[in-house]
């Protein structure tokens, strides 16, 4: 299916440093599983075995979290309201990690651009991804609200120009929308988990956030293939979020925030919340999870990690300039 994009004639395939980019704002919209059928399709690709196929092998390694890393155990709204994100990018099954926001159509989650519409290993042939399946609260196999179908992609139209080569161009513009269909009972999404994540545009971000997601991969072999790292549970880090520049040789764009963090690969998507109440478990998600990278002491970037320097979790701080057209789009359709 081919995409439909709002206000801008640039293909996917052309890079930014080749062509006038498109600016922030212009909404690229893709049409997903619209049909009954297609929606079936998509229900009965995702079969047990599929998922389990994602799911990284456990390990001996004994149970240990710290801030940077932990399992989310608290059966709040939090458990509920991020789910895991299955999908089949250029014809291999993956998965990230999405949230449900608060939304007029009641049916809307938040996750990253690369997790909607993706490049192939060599940074070329831009793709929307299929199969697009959402399950909130997963858990070990479970779907304890049902699992719901993607109806339709919402990404900047910038996105889709990403060539993987210019991450101070792109990255700024790596999050997304999907727009789900009802689910399995009949139920709107929000109707079925009982509430949603606030959104939040333009706020601070050096400020204590709670990143979440569901992690296939450990930046700390100490906890490799502990179950939180294996994509079957819901994982979080804690801390005051930094700002990470990227390095001399892979600059980024301003906006990239988050907290020291060893959530590897299925991480992407995830929230980045602030004002989290643990009690309730309702915060408002101000960013995304898009990338690791290291940080000394004193905020400089790292380019691995080393003796005073940390691994960060980091992602697109919201904005009212690219963030909130692409979430009126999505939340009206």
């Amino acid at each position: 299916m081919a995409a439909a994009t709002v206000g801008t004639s640039l293909p996917a395939a052309v890079p930014a440093h080749a062509a006038e980019r498109p600016a922030a704002g212009q909404v690229a919209v893709h049409q997903q599983a619209v049909t009954e059928a297609q929606q079936q399709s998509v229900l009965q690709y995702w079969t047990s075995e599929r998922i389990a196929a994602l799911t990284t092998p456990a390990s001996d390694n004994p149970p240990t979290g710290g801030p940077d890393g932990a399992p989310w155990t608290t059966g709040n709204a939090l458990a509920g309201t991020v789910g895991r994100l299955f999908f089949t990018d250029h014809g291999e099954d993956t998965s990230c990690t999405a949230t449900v926001i608060q939304s007029a159509n009641r049916s809307t989650v938040v996750t990253a651009g690369h997790c909607v519409d993706n490049t192939d290993l060599l940074g070329e042939n831009n793709q929307w991804a299929t199969n697009e399946m959402f399950v909130p609260g997963y858990h070990d196999g479970h779907a304890p609200y049902g699992r719901f179908v993607g109806r339709m992609g919402v990404v900047d139209a910038t996105w889709l120009a990403n060539d993987q080569q210019h991450g101070k161009t792109y990255n700024a513009y790596d999050q997304a929308f999907v727009v789900l269909n009802v689910g399995e009972r009949g139920q709107r999404l929000q109707d079925s988990v009982g509430t949603a994540q606030r959104i939040g545009f333009d706020r601070p971000g050096n400020v204590p956030s709670d990143s979440f997601g569901y992690p296939r991969a450990s930046g700390d072999p100490a906890r490799e293939g502990l179950p939180e790292y294996t994509g079957e549970r819901l994982a979080y880090c804690s801390g005051t979020a930094e700002e990470y520049p990227g390095t001399p040789e892979s600059p980024e764009p301003p906006g990239q925030f988050g907290p020291p963090c060893i959530m590897g690969g299925g991480s992407s998507g995830g929230p980045r919340i602030t004002g989290l109440n643990r009690v309730t478990g309702l915060g408002t998600v101000v960013g995304v999870n898009t990338q690791g990278g290291f940080l000394d002491t004193t905020g400089a970037s790292c380019a691995t990690s080393h003796d005073g320097c940390l691994r960060y979790l980091v992602g697109p701080q919201f904005s009212s300039a690219i963030t909130k057209p692409l979430y009126d789009r999505a939340q009206r359709a």
